[in-house]
């Protein structure tokens, strides 16, 4: 498993919920303001808007927060928000994409390079790491839906090309462009994704020790603790060993 989600694992088992439960509605709530400025203002009809309200949804973000965001994308107050990508390394020479929604850039800008280095890590010029991993959509179940032989025939079925299922669920991944429509074919038989998003997969996996492991989250909890960070993606993977260590 990529080092990201499991640092999510023991983020969750460590607690800080209600932290992480404000945060990450603030960061649904951009997403659907930005998704509804790209289109019409309805979820019908605006794809984007329909799989960010999707996945707040399947957050349990309350339904007025969602109408809120929706609301805002329209009006001459609108906020506006600008998606910057960045992309550099981390301890033991890991790389980081690091994908923002910001209105402002040069505060970003400085915030994310001033996390790397304090980190010993660097920022590097756009498409300095990403040419190492694949910029696929990854669909997620709950296990409820079905066993690993269920799963994997409506993935195929929808044109998906890979799935893990595992004791957490079932992720599914097809190519970027095919999202839209691997989803709803999935929609059809197994119901509503637990979330639908676009993501920056690793081609390879850089397994790092203890003391690289626990420097790599607190970079990563720090960036995702920024109210402009949406998501962090990496290459690390950590042994099962030192993970039964950082969670205990």
């Amino acid at each position: 498993m990529a080092g990201h989600s499991q640092f999510k694992n023991i983020m969750h088992r460590k607690g800080k919920q209600d932290g992480i439960r404000s945060k990450m509605f603030s960061k649904l709530a951009r997403e659907i303001t930005v998704a509804a400025k790209t289109g019409l203002p309805d979820p019908a009809m605006n794809a984007a808007l329909r799989l960010a309200v999707q996945n707040a949804k399947a957050q349990s973000m309350p339904k007025d927060n969602i109408e809120r965001a929706i609301k805002k994308a329209s009006g001459a107050d609108a906020e506006s928000y600008d998606a910057i990508r960045y992309e550099g390394y981390g301890p033991g020479g890991v790389a980081i994409i690091v994908e923002t929604l910001t209105d402002n850039r040069n505060r970003t800008a400085s915030t994310v390079r001033s996390t790397f280095s304090k980190a010993g890590g660097a920022l590097g010029e756009t498409g300095s790491v990403s040419f190492s991993f694949d910029h696929v959509g990854e669909i997620t179940y709950k296990g409820s839906v079905g066993d690993a032989d269920k799963v994997m025939e409506a993935a195929i079925e929808a044109g998906a090309e890979d799935v893990v299922s595992d004791e957490d669920g079932h992720t599914i991944y097809c190519a970027f462009e095919d999202m839209n429509e691997v989803s709803k074919s999935l929609e059809a038989v197994l119901g509503a994704a637990e979330s639908v998003k676009a993501i920056w997969k690793p081609q390879n996996t850089i397994e790092v020790d203890e003391e690289k492991a626990q420097s790599l989250m607190k970079l990563i909890d720090t960036l995702e603790d920024d109210d402009d960070v949406q998501n962090v993606y990496s290459n690390f993977e950590i042994s099962d060993e030192v993970m039964a260590k950082l969670s205990a």
